[in-house]
């Protein structure tokens, strides 16, 4: 063999060799799936498909559909799902939170937006094609592509919105291809060890962390349904944090969220609770009046009852049910469509008024915050001295921060699965660590934590970015402008009722700029031990307007494919804010209390209110944390917040100057040599 092809073979064997192949047969684990090959390469994390895919065929032949739509959803819209609600994850394989998948005689298709391409290339097998436009018109374009004409395209009304068969409708209109309500989940029919409903009973929230009793507000409530002018004479509430809320109970449903599956039917004389009574105790009766039938008495009835109980209530004359278009499923929405006792609005009243807290929901939000801090300041104290050794990883310090967070009082566990991302696993917004995926900490690379807990008087969600080495200059100018988004908002004085839409750009201005940008939103609404995401609070054009009490998450980011990652998400409360010439005002107060990474910050871009801003921010920092710092008896972790928290002063600059500042001489030799203290 000449010299050329000798080396045209090794580059052959090279390239095998990097791709993970020779011959068809894998070297090391790949992390994709390749379906290409023959036969196709998988790598331990997929799933077989093939038995339920059968089977499930098989109960579609006897339906006589052409195609069966599995949402990744449950019956009352939630964003996090239980597990006995994972259809598409049993029958896919990808656990993803936000999918579709569809089957026909031939076909296996899923749908789930780019957080999650790599995810569903991982854990799915070849039955499944992926597909990357989430929109239901594309979902439709392939349905009609591979549905004969004439078919019946079925799906479970339960874990259809009103909007998503009304836009499936639509996009099916003119192709002689047709929706069919099913009664029964096909799925489940084929889901044999299907997980059963948790056996733990529900609990009522301890008279410390309530203002409201639930009497008091079922009353607001029935007043506000008053008030409106279309005189409805019943309230459907079919998302979970609803009755969770109207009640003060909480349940163990949904990993992460204390809710429990439930509907509450509400008129003006009678309270009918739907929910799994066996997991009533009897405790729980005696609080819920549950043994009397009067207004204030709350009728338990089976959870599956719900569908035969409306029926039977809007055959009366003269009734009018009011819904919350966006939690209430289809089978519910037909039931009261059909009487033509509809009324509706994109949220129920009781999210409308839940999202505004009252005093003491205010004040208890804002204790579970400092203790919450406490834990993130003892991951990120620890993290700076155990990187260096080269021993830590993504998943330790996943698990580091949980077990801080257990330690503290009131803890209830994570608020959501914890974001541990380094380098660029970083640069994947809603990426969370995995045995396979795990990476080494070390002080070469940025590392973005985002972590929450849950408490009995609270819910928190907090993102930090480090670097314990010698960051870019690329990297700090991005963190610098994300930073300088969050204060931006952060620092936004707006008259109340003012849209988080309308305020939402101030967020990306600074990245803007430079011609940066992030492609997630840019905050979402918290509650008092409820989920971490509680719609319809935020800033998208979909969010209800500020006002007085609300919190809201403030998360701008930055994210460099393959590279690094960067959020910095803080938690902050609509304020009053009193102006010279009016007091109508609102602004922000961030109720999270973990300072920055100094080493990030290019103050030089900072405007002088910006630094202002951020100063004080560390003050109140110091205000708050020191004392609980001494209570817990944390010495150590309360120098590391004082060494993170000293005034930032710009070159030439004594912009702010304060009682908590170094003295001049300090100051001055900061100013000499161009350097942040």
């Amino acid at each position: 063999m000449c010299f050329r092809g000798k080396m045209l073979s090794m580059l052959a064997l090279l390239l095998m060799v990097l791709t993970g192949n020779v011959n068809g047969v894998a070297l090391f684990e790949a992390t994709e799936r390749n379906c290409t090959l023959s036969p196709p390469y998988l790598p331990s994390t997929t799933v077989n498909s093939s038995l339920q895919l059968r089977e499930l065929r098989e109960h579609m032949l006897v339906s006589n559909i052409s195609a069966y739509i599995i949402p990744g959803t449950d019956a009352h819209m939630s964003e996090y799902i239980g597990p006995r609600d994972a259809r598409m994850a049993f029958m896919t394989g990808f656990t993803g939170s936000a999918g579709t998948a569809v089957v026909t005689p031939g076909k296996a298709a899923l749908w789930t937006d780019s957080r999650y391409w790599v995810q569903a290339e991982r854990q799915m097998d070849c039955n499944w094609e992926l597909q990357k436009d989430v929109s239901i018109s594309s979902i439709a374009e392939w349905l009609i592509s591979d549905v004969p004409n004439g078919g019946q395209i079925g799906f479970d009304p339960f874990l259809f919105s009103l909007k998503t068969q009304e836009d499936y409708a639509m996009s099916l209109e003119s192709s002689n291809r047709s929706l069919k309500s099913m009664p029964g989940n096909l799925v489940d029919q084929v889901w044999k060890d299907r997980p059963p409903i948790s056996p733990d009973s529900l609990i009522r929230l301890p008279d410390r962390v309530i203002q409201r009793s639930w009497q008091m507000k079922v009353e607001q409530i029935r007043n506000q349904m008053k008030e409106n002018p279309y005189q409805p004479t019943a309230l459907l509430l079919s998302a979970l944090d609803e009755t969770a809320w109207l009640f003060n109970m909480r349940g163990n449903d949904i990993p992460y969220n204390p809710f429990f599956y439930s509907y509450t039917l509400l008129t003006m004389d009678e309270i009918w609770l739907f929910l799994h009574t066996e997991r009533v105790t009897e405790e729980l009766r005696v609080y819920l009046n549950a043994s009397c039938s009067g207004p204030l008495c709350v009728q338990l009835k089976s959870y599956d009852a719900i569908l035969d109980h409306l029926k039977e209530y809007v055959r009366r004359p003269g009734v009018k049910v009011w819904i919350g278009t966006e939690y209430t499923n289809y089978a519910l929405y037909e039931v009261i469509k059909s009487q033509d006792k509809l009324l509706s609005s994109s949220y129920s009243l009781v999210l409308t008024t839940k999202a505004v807290k009252d005093d003491t929901e205010q004040r208890i939000l804002r204790d579970a915050h400092v203790r919450d801090a406490v834990a993130v300041m003892q991951l990120l104290m620890w993290l700076e001295k155990a990187v260096p050794t080269g021993k830590e990883s993504e998943l330790s310090a996943s698990a580091y921060v949980n077990h801080c967070r257990s330690k503290q009082k009131d803890s209830r566990g994570p608020s959501f699965e914890t974001i541990s991302a380094s380098g660029p696993n970083a640069a994947l917004a809603h990426y969370s660590p995995t045995v396979e995926s795990n990476r080494k900490l070390t002080v070469d690379e940025m590392y973005l934590v985002d972590s929450g807990g849950q408490y009995l008087d609270g819910t928190t969600d907090i993102t930090r970015t480090v670097h314990w080495g010698s960051p870019t200059a690329m990297q700090k100018e991005a963190y610098t402008r994300v930073l300088m988004g969050n204060i931006e908002i952060s620092r936004t004085i707006f008259p109340s009722g003012t849209r988080g839409a309308n305020m939402e750009m101030l967020g990306r201005r600074a990245l803007w700029e430079v011609g940066l940008n992030y492609g997630h939103g840019t905050g979402h609404g918290v509650g008092n031990y409820f989920g971490v995401h509680e719609w319809p609070v935020g800033f998208q054009s979909y969010n209800i307007p500020f006002r007085e009490g609300m919190f809201t998450s403030i998360e701008p980011g930055y994210y460099k494919d393959n590279d690094f990652g960067i959020r910095i998400e803080d938690v902050a409360v609509v304020v009053p804010y009193h102006t010279n010439y009016g007091h109508n005002y609102l602004t922000f107060d961030t109720v999270s209390l973990v300072p920055y990474d100094r080493k990030l910050i290019d103050i030089t871009l900072l405007s002088p209110v910006q630094l202002q801003w951020l100063n004080k921010y560390y003050e109140t920092i110091r205000r708050l944390m020191g004392p609980e710092l001494d209570r817990q008896g944390l010495h150590e972790e309360k120098s590391w917040m004082l060494r993170h928290t000293k005034p930032l002063v710009q070159s030439g600059s004594f912009s702010y100057v304060h009682s908590s500042s170094p003295t001049l001489v300090t100051l001055a030799v900061a100013v000499l040599y161009n350097v942040a203290l």
